[in-house]
């Protein structure tokens, strides 16, 4: 006999209730799309799309997207959690309509898109430094990094049908192979190159686009009067990137780079004179105490530097390989994991043991990938490359729309989550919908555990500076 154990009441199910409305934290994307200007933005950017003076905004549209996007949508057909919603979002384009302003959103549509959310994202950045006195700080062992930080990355996003430049990957996959540049400070999607998956990972003139797209996304007052850290893995390390980003200061920009090192041959000769002959220290965790098993030490002076800009140092830690490492043999070096990195940074600024910390806060820039595959450009709508490029580009709008939510509205855990737990607490939260003859009222659930935080967060929403002119 089995017995019972369930304590769960018994529940009869209809679909006759009104005035109840899901994904009601959304509701915040949406209004901070508009208090930051980007819809407005959007919709001089777009204008020229419009086919009929009756019909759908492209510019409000494409913010529709994103912020599906944003929310966790994953296809066009997604629209229909928002545009099923009127009270809540109010008129929300058709499938088709949204796929014909994707199709006519060519390069010359994209750069204007991008300027749109330039002018977003200066407005988002007063905001915050209005309310909180300043951008969030990049931290490394325990020290502020000063200024920006700019972390380049590429990754594979596999395609599972035929489309338009999607190719074999140097992983022995098939998709596409695009690269980013994400900021640091605030996770914000700076800018994203849409590439064949055959893109090779050190391409010098993709990293220069990709970097140059990404500053021309920081307010001018601050590209020009903050320092800049540029960081990359090894992909990032070729003549012209390094030399594109020393020539940024002719222009005013304090750029300095910060770039992995292959394990050459000639690096490995200076790896083994500095363990016969220099001093190494211990390494440092995220709370600047030192790390067992970790030692760092500089290289400068015994590799050859031929080929990178003045005044470029040389660091390198090594540690035991970590249980189930997969290392090369130009990872090892007797026994011991080796990583190298370059810096221009100036001796005397911070110790090697900072910058080596201060480097290895790169890895974030995987976790920001990881979560923008949920966030829009894991998969891919369209055969049409062009398309594809345009879902990207919105996809990078959604991840900033989170970016600025955090940011602006949120405080302590909800602050720093990731997208899924963003999600499952605040933006997919059920709500109804009251209304009175001077108001629509949301009504959250007193018991949701995120409610308070939720409330606080449109509070916030309503007192945040707005843009003017």
């Amino acid at each position: 006999m089995v017995k019972r154990t369930g304590t769960r009441p018994r529940v009869v199910v209809s679909a006759d209730g009104r005035g109840v409305v899901g994904h009601a934290g959304a509701r915040l994307l949406t209004d901070v799309a508009d208090v930051t200007g980007l819809t407005v933005a959007c919709s001089d950017a777009l204008a020229g799309l419009r086919q009929r003076r009756g019909g759908h905004d492209p510019g409000r549209i494409a913010v529709d997207l994103a912020v599906m996007l944003a929310d966790g949508g994953e296809t066009i057909s997604d629209l229909a959690v928002l545009r099923d919603q009127a009270a809540l979002f109010g008129p929300v384009a058709s499938d088709p309509t949204a796929w014909r302003l994707l199709s006519s959103m060519d390069s010359a549509v994209l750069r204007r898109l991008g300027t749109a959310r330039a002018q977003a994202r200066e407005i988002a950045w007063a905001q915050r430094i209005d309310t909180h006195g300043g951008l969030p700080q990049t931290t490394a062992a325990g020290l502020p990094v000063p200024g920006l930080v700019l972390d380049l990355d590429a990754s594979i996003v596999i395609c599972h049908s035929e489309k338009e430049a999607a190719t074999p990957t140097w992983k022995k996959n098939f998709g596409y192979h695009p690269l980013f540049c994400f900021l640091d400070n605030t996770r914000e999607a700076l800018s994203g190159l849409l590439r064949e998956g055959r893109a090779g990972s050190n391409t010098t003139a993709d990293h220069i686009t990709v970097l140059d797209d990404a500053l021309t996304q920081i307010p001018d007052h601050m590209r020009h009067g903050t320092p800049i850290l540029i960081r990359s893995d090894s992909a990032g390390c070729t003549q012209g990137l390094l030399a594109h980003i020393r020539d940024l200061r002719a222009t005013g920009v304090d750029a300095r780079f910060s770039v992995g090192v292959a394990i050459t041959e000639p690096i490995r000769q200076a790896i083994l004179t500095a363990k016969q002959h220099l001093q190494w220290v211990p390494a440092l965790d995220s709370d600047g105490e030192p790390r067992d098993g970790a030692d760092i030490c500089e290289l400068t002076g015994l590799v050859p530097d031929d080929s990178y800009p003045p005044g470029t140092r040389f660091i390198v830690r090594r540690e035991e390989p970590h249980p189930g490492a997969q290392l090369s043999l130009f990872d090892t070096v007797e026994g011991l994991r080796h990583q190298v990195f370059a810096t221009d940074t100036p001796p005397g600024n911070r110790s090697v043991q900072h910058l080596e910390a201060r480097h290895r806060g790169h890895a974030r820039v995987e976790d920001r990938i990881r979560c923008g595959k949920d966030t829009g450009f894991g998969r891919f709508p369209s055969r049409v490359f062009a398309i594809n490029q345009a879902w990207l580009q919105l996809a990078l709008t959604g991840i900033d729309l989170l970016a600025w939510t955090q940011m602006l509205l949120l405080n302590g855990a909800l602050a720093t989550a990731e997208p899924k737990k963003l999600r499952y607490r605040l933006l997919h939260v059920a709500a109804r919908i009251t209304r009175t003859a001077r108001s629509t009222r949301l009504r959250i659930a007193e018991t949701w555990p995120w409610a308070t935080d939720l409330v606080t967060a449109f509070t916030r929403l309503n007192g945040l500076p707005r843009p003017t002119g």
